[in-house]
């Protein structure tokens, strides 16, 4: 009885709250909806920036971009961090062709581009050694000295979350060069990391062990893939493919911090970003283009319903997390620094579709909390949280702090179609589906604003 009398007392409160919570949420939403400048402020990030690789005058442009776009929509305070960020340049265009088949002349092109961090030696000409996997490497290393070795291993087309694919296939494009060097290839092809029926190569960040030579490594289109790999299996050819990847010195970069100041614990913190930089061969839309207006579309809507947090919220655009993760590792290094408490941090470096939920790095009762909050999400299209873990930039505050963190889940389905390759243009981005993500993002915030985790 007792228990019964306790539940229809606290009940009333429980409807009370969740309806005043309804409403700032909706009030966000249509905030958004009517009025999102995010999908204006891409067009800008993308045609009057474009590609925005760490280090580049466009990622200079694109911070001081920033920094005028989080003063115009409302921040309470906008600053720039400094970080040094590495300065990799792709050096000229990328190219391979196939120059001989069974030992006669062929001149057939591949389209392809340098892997990210690569080191590029001119032209390399030599045998290909088309292999699998990793395990095909192993059993056939006494093959590859003096040759290209080609990695065919591409996406598994079962697994239904293409996220899961792309961590199983990522260490061909990380390590795969070294892990050939090792053996004495002289050279690396990758299949490109995607599902795409596009030709388009993808390029991103590969790492050398510094153990083994520093080969050149270079990504091909899938359709491309595909005519390698049946040629390597009646065929032996040569190819050439010429490279001019280099580092200059590290430069510095900045991460563009805005604030809304907290009204009662202004010291501790909240942190919503995504990553200001991209890759040099497109325009940064989805990645993570999508991710900065996210950022900057929240802060606006909360100042434009008069929103005033609990905690500050910072918004943060962060550098270099294409190869190096600099911004983020710096801001979490500076934070430690000045002693700070931080309590959540959000981003959006999954693209701009339909949002589904939040991949969330955190404990079982917070993870209980945050799935609690369903019911609120839910109307605006987020139906999960799954603990597949936040994103690169606010890892290590996760490592330094122990806070929960998490990322923005859109629908992942179409996301490696255009990720890192020339195709991630302001025009595969839907004006509604953006607007969406940063709807869920401010509801997300706003929670965690008001009751903690």
């Amino acid at each position: 009885m007792k228990k019964i009398l306790l539940a229809l007392i606290v009940l009333p409160f429980l409807s009370k709250a969740q309806s005043a919570d309804e409403a700032t949420i909706k009030q966000l939403s249509d905030e958004i909806l009517r009025n999102g400048k995010a999908y204006d402020l891409l067009h800008q990030l993308t045609k009057d920036i474009g590609g925005r690789l760490a280090g580049s005058p466009q990622f200079a442009k694109a911070v001081q971009w920033g920094k005028v776009t989080m003063e115009q929509n409302g921040a309470d305070k906008v600053y720039l961090q400094e970080c040094m960020v590495p300065h990799w340049v792709r050096g000229g265009k990328d190219k391979a062709v196939i120059t001989e088949i069974d030992k006669k002349k062929a001149t057939q092109t591949l389209d392809v581009l340098a892997l990210g961090n690569s080191l590029g030696k001119g032209t390399v000409l030599a045998e290909v050694l088309a292999i699998d996997d990793f395990a095909e490497l192993e059993r056939r290393k006494e093959e590859v000295k003096g040759k290209i070795v080609y990695y065919n291993h591409g996406f598994d087309p079962t697994n239904i979350k293409p996220f899961i694919s792309y961590g199983q296939t990522g260490p061909y494009r990380g390590a795969g060069p070294s892990r050939a060097a090792k053996y004495g290839a002289v050279g690396v092809m990758i299949r490109s990391l995607t599902e795409s029926v596009a030709n388009d190569p993808h390029t991103g960040a590969m790492r050398y062990n510094d153990s083994f030579p520093k080969i050149p490594a270079i990504a091909v289109g899938p359709r491309d893939a595909d005519a390698v790999w049946e040629l390597s299996k009646k065929s032996g050819f040569k190819m050439s493919m010429t490279t001019n990847g280099h580092f200059l010195p590290d430069t510095i970069g900045h991460n563009v911090i805005a604030e809304l100041k907290g009204t009662e614990f202004p010291d501790q913190y909240i942190t919503v970003g995504g990553h200001l930089d991209s890759w040099d061969v497109n325009e940064g839309a989805m990645d993570d283009g999508t991710g900065v207006v996210h950022t900057i579309e929240i802060m606006r809507a909360m100042k434009a319903i008069g929103y005033k947090p609990k905690h500050t919220i910072r918004f943060v655009l962060f550098a270099n997390e294409e190869n190096g993760l600099r911004g983020g590792t710096k801001y979490a290094e500076e934070a430690k620094a000045k002693g700070e408490k931080h309590v959540f941090a959000l981003e959006s470096d999954a693209g701009g579709f339909t949002p589904r939920g939040f991949s969330i790095q955190g404990n079982t009762a917070q993870m209980t909390k945050l799935r609690s909050w369903l019911p609120l999400l839910s109307p605006y299209g987020a139906f999960e949280f799954t603990t597949d873990g936040g994103g690169a930039d606010v890892s290590p505050l996760n490592r330094t702090f122990g806070i929960p963190v998490g990322e923005l889940n859109p629908d992942p389905q179409r996301y490696f179609d255009l990720h890192h390759a020339r195709s991630d243009v302001f025009e595969n981005v839907h004006k509604r589906e953006l607007l969406l993500g940063a709807v869920n993002m401010a509801a997300l915030i706003y929670l965690v604003d008001k009751y903690g985790l």
